[in-house]
């Protein structure tokens, strides 16, 4: 296959091609988008938004059914407050989570107060969580920027159709603005608005899932457009989903006797939409409350979410996370003496662009024989803002918040940094790189270490001979 145009004028990857190595590193410790980490790596899903503005006739969402594995479906409602708690307490019981999203029980752009409270928490107080959310896309255009500020950079948009006549047999109603939609013309509002978030998305950066359920009779014969725009609109890979449809479920299509999908028909739709987009197949269609590896639920075993008057300091779980995840994504190799943890500030991660007083990330990378490899991103309040708008009381405190982040890095490379914080960062052993700014991240990183290799052997020499 060809590559294809895209409208946010990048172009589009061969669906046939692995993906490129930038993307494979951003997805690599997803769960959700990663086929090679989905059982390396668990990923926690919050159910904070139990609203929704879009009734799907294959949706029934219901509490208290833990021996239910089916999205819309959740034990408990949290709140903003008990979600942050709990996401504590599971990722110090399960170092290896790497992802935190909200995907229901309802949408959580219908729930917008509650899910960005939730966003905003978990990114001020557990900085190196990946953030994500999963979505039907009608109220997303008018989020995106929302999104990126409390840096959610993974998306996944439930897509069943382009077409309005097939969505008004999928849809019985939305709900936009105060009113109620249904039939073609709430297809035609849905389609609109779902093509719009992803574009504004994908225009940003953010990596975008396309989940589609394959209902036979219905939409079987149309994902292949799915997979053809959204590949064209800058979406990543496609996840067609089978159609659950137990009448025990309560769901209009379940009640109707509407088919499932039998494997020969999803083999056959994937195979098709293939040809025009990368294909996901390892989805476990999870609760709205899943917890652990995929395939491995363990919400039940944190069912008691714990009040926290005063949490315990972060970053030390936050150091040992980051040991364990690059353990993982190393094979061990990270393990070794000569292997270390470098920090990059970097707008988009390919290229070292960004000042240090400006980053409100951190990327931060294991070097080992291993190579280069992507460990997670630490969030940070921006240590300047401009000189109008810092106070020196409050600069002094993020910086103190900063060099507490990076303890555990050996150097940081960005594009410019000041006299203050190169000092800072030399006294507490850490070396600030700028002679590589503006160059692509993993040639730099892979040369910085090798030189660096060979001073700390002579250095371990002359330590011999002394």
């Amino acid at each position: 296959m060809t590559s294809c145009s895209s409208t946010t004028g990048k172009g589009c990857q061969a669906p046939d091609e692995p993906l490129s190595d930038f993307i494979a590193g951003k997805v690599a410790s997803h769960p959700c988008y990663s086929r090679s980490g989905h059982h390396r790596f668990a990923r926690m899903h919050l159910p904070v938004a139990p609203a929704c503005n879009l009734q799907c006739n294959y949706c029934n969402r219901k509490f208290d059914c833990s021996n239910e594995s089916r999205p819309g479906v959740s034990s408990s409602l949290l709140t903003p407050e008990q979600a942050v708690a709990k996401v504590r307490q599971v990722a110090t019981a399960i170092p290896q989570l790497s992802a935190v999203g909200i995907a229901g029980p309802g949408d959580p752009l219908a729930n917008i107060g509650r899910s960005f409270k939730t966003l905003e928490l978990i990114r001020e107080q557990l900085p190196d969580m990946k953030l994500c959310l999963s979505t039907n896309g009608l109220m997303l255009p008018d989020a995106v920027d929302r999104l990126l500020e409390v840096g959610v950079d993974h998306v996944t948009v439930t897509i069943n159709t382009l077409d309005p006549d097939i969505a008004a047999q999928i849809y019985a109603w939305l709900w936009l603005d105060g009113e109620r939609y249904s039939g073609r013309e709430a297809g035609h509002i849905l389609v609109a608005r779902q093509l719009e978030g992803v574009r504004k998305l994908t225009e940003k950066g953010v990596l975008v899932k396309i989940n589609s359920v394959l209902i036979p009779g219905i939409n079987d014969h149309s994902l292949v457009d799915v997979s053809r725009t959204l590949r064209q609109y800058g979406a990543f890979i496609h996840n067609i989903m089978p159609l659950i449809a137990r009448p025990e479920h309560g769901t209009v299509f379940g009640l109707n006797g509407q088919p499932e999908p039998d494997a020969a028909m999803l083999a056959a739709t994937r195979e098709q939409c293939g040809e025009v987009m990368p294909q996901m197949t390892h989805c476990q269609q999870c609760r709205a409350d899943a917890i652990g590896m995929l395939g491995e639920d363990r919400s039940q075993q944190f069912l008691f979410t714990p009040a926290e008057t005063a949490p315990a300091p972060w970053l030390p779980t936050l150091q040992k996370r980051a040991r364990l995840h690059a353990s993982i994504a190393t094979q061990g190799e990270s393990d070794e003496a000569d292997a270390c943890l470098v920090a990059v500030a970097s707008t988009r991660g390919d290229v070292i662009d960004c000042h240090f007083g400006h980053a409100d990330r951190f990327r931060i990378y294991s070097l080992s024989a291993a190579g280069v490899v992507l460990v997670n991103e630490r969030f940070t309040p921006k240590f300047c803002q401009g000189s109008d708008e810092c106070e020196p009381q409050e600069s002094e405190a993020r910086m103190a918040a900063i060099m507490a982040l990076l303890a555990d890095v050996k150097a940081v490379f960005c594009s410019r940094i000041g006299y203050g914080p190169w000092q800072q960062l030399e006294a507490q052993g850490i070396q600030p790189c700028v002679d590589d700014a503006w160059q692509p991240v993993v040639p730099t990183l892979a040369r910085w270490w090798e030189k660096a290799r060979r001073q700390w052997q002579q250095a371990d020499r002359h330590k011999g001979v002394a």
